[in-house]
């Protein structure tokens, strides 16, 4: 996808999840990472990366790798003023868990995401 593409913002914090699903398949680096703050915090594959800047290497690297993404079975999102914590949970056993802050706007951007790329099934 070209940088000018407008992006479907997400209007509630169970939005995030599928929105990353369908860009990542879709190799959208920066449809990735308008998901996320400014200063949004994501651990994933041994790594921790802080800021935009950061978060579009981390996903540069990780489409690199052209990973499919699957919905996980969404939890339904806990949610307390403009601050709402999802998660999602896979086939494999391994649980994603992401705190979402609803912006100014009225829109929902992850603030910090925790979440597994290379499950490992359970033994």
């Amino acid at each position: 996808m070209e940088n000018s593409t407008r992006h479907e913002p997400a209007l509630s914090p169970g939005d995030l999840e599928k929105f990353f699903v369908l860009r990542g398949n879709a190799g959208d680096i920066e449809g990735l990472v308008t998901l996320y703050e400014p200063n949004a915090v994501i651990a994933g594959n041994g790594q921790i990366v802080i800021g935009t800047e950061a978060i579009r290497r981390f996903f540069a690297e990780l489409l690199a790798t052209r990973p499919q993404f699957t919905q996980g079975e969404q939890s339904p999102s806990l949610q307390s003023d403009d601050l709402a914590l999802t998660s999602s949970r896979f086939g494999n056993g391994s649980v994603t868990a992401e705190v979402a802050r609803r912006q100014s706007d009225g829109v929902w951007l992850w603030a910090v995401d925790q979440f597994v790329i290379n499950p490992k099934p359970q033994d």
